[in-house]
Order: C-alpha cells, then sequence, then structure tokens
C-alpha cells in the first residue's frame, strides 16, 4: 500500500542491529548482490557529495606542502571501510592550522574537521576517506617507527620537494641565532631516523650542507639559514 504524505516508514531510524526484519531484509539483499544505494551513490559521486577515491590525487605545491606536514606532524590511522587522517599543530601558529585545513580542503574535497584540543594547546585537523595513505604516498600508522620515504613524484621535482621541504620545516622546524657566538640553527627535529635521512638527502640535493645529529637534521651556515629561509618561505603562511 502506498504511503500517505506525512505518514512514517515503519523502518525509520531502524537498523539491522536493533530489528530483525530490516536485517533480514539486508542479509536478503546481500545475498542477492543487489546494491540499493547504486543510482543514489552515483549521483552523488556525480554532484561532488561523494569524492572520487579511486582516481589518484594529481601531483601539486599544495599537495606536496600537505604530504610534508603529515610527516612532520600527522597520522593516519586504518580502519575497516575508512582511514582517518589527522594532522595536530600548536595554538600558537594559527595562521598555519588555518592554511593547513584549507589545504586538506582543497586536496581532497572534504572540509575537515578543526577542533581544539582540550589537554594540550594543540589542534586537530582531522578527515575520514578511504584510500588516503596509498593516494598521498604516506603509509598508515605509528610514524615513529615507518620506514618514511618522500613519494617521487616529489623528489624528481625541485618546486615540489621545496613545498614538501615547508611542510616539514612548518611542522618540526625551529630557527633560532645566539648572538654573541653568531652561531645559527635552523633545525629540523624528529624521531624517525628514516625520516631525517630524507630530510638530509633532500637538503643536500638542493645546494646546502646539513648537520645530521641523531634527531635532527640542522643547517648551520648562516648564508645557508637564510638563504633556506626564503627558499620555502619559513613562518610565511600567505598563499
Amino acid at each position: 500500500m502506498p504511503f500517505l504524505a506525512g505518514q512514517r516508514a515503519w523502518n525509520r531510524g531502524k537498523t539491522k542491529e536493533d530489528d530483525p526484519r530490516v536485517r533480514k531484509i539486508s542479509e536478503t539483499f546481500k545475498a542477492k548482490r543487489i546494491d540499493n544505494f547504486a543510482q543514489w551513490r552515483l549521483k552523488a559521486r556525480l554532484n561532488g557529495k561523494i569524492p572520487l577515491t579511486r582516481v589518484p590525487l594529481a601531483g601539486t605545491e599544495q599537495l606536496a606542502f600537505l604530504v610534508g606536514l603529515i610527516l612532520g606532524d600527522g597520522h593516519i590511522e586504518k580502519f575497516p571501510r575508512s582511514e582517518r587522517l589527522r594532522i595536530v599543530l600548536g595554538t600558537d601558529k594559527p595562521l598555519l592550522w588555518r592554511r593547513a585545513a584549507k589545504a586538506v580542503q582543497a586536496v581532497f574535497g572534504k572540509e575537515p574537521s578543526v577542533q581544539r584540543r582540550k589537554d594540550t594547546a594543540a589542534v586537530e585537523i582531522g578527515l575520514y576517506q578511504t584510500r588516503l595513505s596509498e593516494r598521498l604516498g604516506v603509509p598508515a600508522g605509528n610514524r615513529g617507527k615507518l620506514r618514511v620515504r618522500l613519494p617521487e613524484w616529489i623528489r624528481s621535482e625541485r618546486r615540489y620537494l621545496i613545498a614538501c621541504l615547508k611542510g616539514l620545516f612548518e611542522a618540526e622546524g625551529s630557527y633560532s641565532v645566539h648572538a654573541p657566538t653568531y652561531t645559527y640553527n635552523l633545525s629540523f627535529s624528529n624521531r624517525n631516523p628514516a625520516l631525517l635521512d630524507e630530510v638530509e638527502r633532500a637538503l643536500t640535493s638542493l645546494g646546502f650542507h646539513p648537520e645530521r645529529r641523531s634527531y635532527a637534521v640542522r643547517l648551520r651556515r648562516k648564508q645557508e639559514t637564510a638563504r633556506f629561509i626564503e627558499l620555502i618561505r619559513f613562518r610565511s603562511y600567505n598563499p
């Protein structure tokens, strides 16, 4: 019998977990391989409501910058049907975390969640989507134990490498000058040896002379620190 205007469907608000009739319908559709949402899903993809996650991400400076941020202060966590991206940045750099959120939205076509953490002075930028790790070229899991390598498309193109280094240094970089001793220190600090190797190789390929430490890669020459700061526009967050 057709529903009357304003009449409530019997299964509204019910799921296969809490109603045996809905569960039976779901199991019947599954057994017969009926995709009840196929047409809706197709229209949602065409109008942009569902991102095309099977399409490779186009290599851009924006994406390279985002990859650097994720490798420096991000994390990808796998779930059975999706993956979660998290980037945690300090509240003392509002221009940086706002730019990071815009980069995530521009790359993935989906507005990320932005939440201020209660326990620390940090902002967490989050996004759920499938194939995040695969499309970014960033492995999922504990960052400190991952065998990290910069994606080939970044390492092989100077402008992408510079953009990625900017993301890395904005996330985990620091700059200090000790005037009495004329000591300059532009440092990238991280606990992942593989990532430090990548940063060291990247700096060397750009003509710099990095100094390696157990948990850091540093530039110590005055002219080189000034040149690198200008090259990546360190602490400048304008588009």
